[in-house]
């Protein structure tokens, strides 16, 4: 089978490799959408600390059940599945709390081993998850909005509370659908217009343009003056880690999603004085990809709304080269690999 390799920052070639046969509990997947995800964007910059040289990426993976291997009972050849694209080593202190989407060891499809960007990928059976009512191209969408869906849980929004997102990438619009799920009034923040609109279309109350504004003191007047009672920051952005800390309630939750590329400085008093909760949010459990499959099936328009382009796989690196260039005009970018 063909496959796509990054090889170095902004370098890629295609190469042939055998085709994967399903061993005892496994099953291959002919392959039908590759999301291509901003951790992909970061491995083609040379910006990812968890990769090496060469990568296949793609982690966000839909496609149809064509062999199965032998002892597998809960799989159909011909039916359409999405992959849960993490390992768990059951042993580490975060699997053995079952919080599996924090393994320390965990080795993410992509990332820290070969993706599934290629005709054919072989993956344990109980790595397949089903979502009634959504096709191939919602089964992809799954991984990445779940990512934010567990983002809100993280945050323990519940219905009434103001909850900010800053980032309203595909993990963003997640956290921003996440939230309005369980009732919260979502404020989503950006730089580019046409993502806010996509936020507002997909849950968010109001939206706010951050370019040449005070972000710390904007977010800070919010609720009379209170500041929102949660932060969910999708980007990576020190300024916005920092304003986020800034920013909230007092007794209020601040939860990370992006990495930041450098060191962050705080001025650590609001740690205290606010008597904050900040966490990370890492990945998604089983109930984040329920809830957020159980979303996009709500209304089929969600699925078309957050495609911006689909490409066919002889053209995924050139898709990669320019989403490099123009990165705030993509929301998600899904290779068609059949």
């Amino acid at each position: 089978m063909n496959v796509l390799r990054i090889t170095a920052p902004r370098e890629y070639e295609f190469v042939q490799r055998p085709d994967p046969v399903p061993g005892p509990g496994e099953v291959l997947i002919r392959v039908a959408f590759i999301g291509l995800c901003g951790s992909d964007l970061s491995t083609w910059r040379g910006l990812n600390p968890l990769v090496s040289y060469p990568r296949i990426p793609g982690h966000e993976v839909a496609g149809t059940v064509l062999a199965i291997g032998q002892d597998v009972t809960t799989a159909q050849i011909g039916e359409e599945v999405l992959v849960v694209p993490y390992t768990a080593c059951n042993a580490c202190s975060a699997c053995r709390v079952g919080r599996f989407n924090c393994c320390r060891n965990n080795q993410t499809l992509g990332v820290q081993r070969d993706g599934a960007l290629g005709a054919l990928l072989v993956v344990p059976a109980e790595k397949l998850l089903r979502v009634p009512g959504l096709d191939l191209r919602g089964l992809t969408l799954v991984e990445p909005l779940s990512v934010g869906f567990h983002a809100a849980a993280r945050g323990r929004i519940v219905a009434g509370e103001t909850a900010v997102v800053i980032g309203c990438g595909a993990v963003g619009i997640g956290a921003v659908a996440g939230a309005a799920s369980r009732g919260a009034n979502v404020i989503a923040v950006d730089v580019d217009p046409g993502k806010l609109d996509l936020a507002r279309r997909l849950g968010a109350t109001q939206t706010i343009d951050s370019r040449g504004i005070d972000l710390t003191a904007t977010l800070s007047a919010l609720d009379a003056g209170q500041g929102p009672s949660v932060l969910i920051e999708a980007v990576g952005n020190p300024a916005a880690f920092r304003a986020c800390v800034e920013s909230v309630a007092f007794a209020g939750r601040v939860v990370y999603i992006g990495y930041a590329k450098e060191p962050v400085a705080y001025e650590t008093k609001y740690f205290v004085q606010k008597e904050l909760d900040i966490m990370g949010s890492r990945n998604a459990q089983p109930a984040d990809f329920a809830a957020a499959g159980a979303w996009l099936a709500q209304d089929p328009s969600r699925v078309t709304a957050l495609i911006s382009r689909i490409v066919p796989f002889t053209e995924s690196g050139s898709a990669l080269a320019e989403w490099d260039k123009n990165p705030s005009l993509i929301t998600k970018i899904l290779v068609d690999c059949r």
